[in-house]
């Protein structure tokens, strides 16, 4: 089953920093298992562009709609067996200690 991990940042991080997994290390090892299908760390929110359409005219601002701290900084596609599993790689991510991981499973039209 395929998962978005969106991977945020986050108000109050956890301030225990012994033993944190290294990015490089997290991405290596579930490439290699096959649970990681792609990612990527996005550009800072001040190159995000929201577009809507309202009564057929095109509406553009600049930045992310909503204002908050926490911020979607990158994201990871995930293939798991099912949501026990895509928790347990999102775990071991080093933002769920720095920020937060958000998953979503892809929605299945088919049914």
């Amino acid at each position: 089953m395929k998962y978005m991990m969106f991977v945020c940042t986050d108000a109050e991080p956890d301030t225990d920093q012994d033993n944190v997994p290294d990015i490089d290390v997290w991405v290596a090892e579930n490439d290699s298992r096959g649970r990681r299908v792609r990612g990527a760390v996005l550009a800072p929110e001040s190159a995000a562009t929201t577009v809507r359409v309202r009564g057929g005219e095109l509406l553009l601002s600049d930045g992310p709609f909503a204002e908050t701290k926490e911020v979607i900084v990158g994201f990871d596609l995930l293939e798991c067996a099912d949501l026990d599993e895509a928790i347990e790689v999102a775990r071991t991510h080093p933002m769920a200690r720095h920020g937060r991981l958000e998953l979503r499973p892809f929605a299945d039209f088919e049914q």
